[in-house]
């Protein structure tokens, strides 16, 4: 069982930056794709960037492409995503996922581990 803790969350104003962090419990998890979802109040949980295993491939929703990078470091069973030019649209709570099987996966329900989550504000 691979736990996932966030980190990084916080208070930014629109323009600003953050860096979120997720950190695994296992080192297995340096062999699964990983994930960030975002959800604000009252809608659905929705993706955000996903990385392979290796952290050769990444892959973004459209609003937040030439904004936000994934990243990971398998060294420290962690994964980060870098948001820059924040937007108060990007105010959501921010989840860390775990994927087992596929490469780059888009949807929640293909991931097997999920953190509590971190909340981001943006101001406007």
């Amino acid at each position: 069982q691979v736990q996932l803790v966030e980190s990084g969350g916080g208070l930014v104003q629109a323009g600003g930056s953050l860096r979120l962090s997720c950190a695994a419990s296992e080192r297995l998890f340096n062999y699964y794709a990983a994930g960030w979802f975002r959800q604000a109040p009252g809608k659905e949980r929705e993706f955000v960037a996903a990385i392979s295993w290796s952290g050769d491939h990444t892959y973004y929703v459209d609003s937040v492409k030439g904004r936000f990078t994934i990243s990971r470091d398998n060294a420290k069973n962690s994964v980060y995503l870098q948001m820059n030019n924040l937007k108060p649209e990007d105010t959501a709570v921010y989840y860390c996922a775990a994927d087992q099987k596929r490469l780059l996966p888009v949807t929640a329900g293909d991931y097997d581990y999920w953190g509590q989550g971190t909340h981001v504000t943006v101001s406007s």
